[in-house]
């Protein structure tokens, strides 16, 4: 580390304040994307031995293949439940129209403007505001028909 001090002087004083007098970061990459360093740190200073520093690149090699598989599924995961939700918001917003209608004898386009012009003069999300007056726990006061 003295020889890189120069380079990451706040780094290199409290690695040393710790007690490490050497550190080799290896990359974490896969083709053109980086996604971190393996970073080994070692008391005593000097080189790390060339063995020992193929080894490693091998263990950060598969890190970041385990890294990127659980990105990938995490975003599968994510994509797979946004239309779920969308269709959930959906229902709710039609069963809050039908309600709306039903109770003030208008028709469905009238209770979506209705239930819109609410939601946003409220500052809420209309498929919050669709679950809350289904489910009886807000009666919209003021709502303008």
């Amino acid at each position: 580390m003295t020889t890189q001090t120069h380079r990451w002087p706040l780094f290199a004083a409290q690695a040393h304040r710790s007690g490490f007098a050497a550190v080799q970061a290896m990359p974490m990459r896969l083709r053109e994307e980086t996604v971190g360093t393996l970073n080994l740190f070692r008391t005593d200073a000097g080189p790390f031995e060339p063995v020992g520093t193929l080894v490693t690149q091998a263990l950060a090699d598969v890190a970041t293949i385990s890294l990127l598989q659980q990105r990938t599924a995490h975003r599968d995961t994510v994509l797979n439940e946004q239309p779920q939700t969308a269709l959930s918001s959906r229902v709710l917003i039609e069963q809050a129209k039908g309600k709306l209608a039903e109770h003030q004898g208008i028709d469905m386009e009238q209770a979506f403007s209705a239930l819109r012009g609410y939601a946003r003069a409220h500052n809420r999300r209309l498929s919050d505001l669709a679950r809350t007056f289904i489910d009886g726990t807000e009666p919209l006061n003021g709502l303008i028909v």
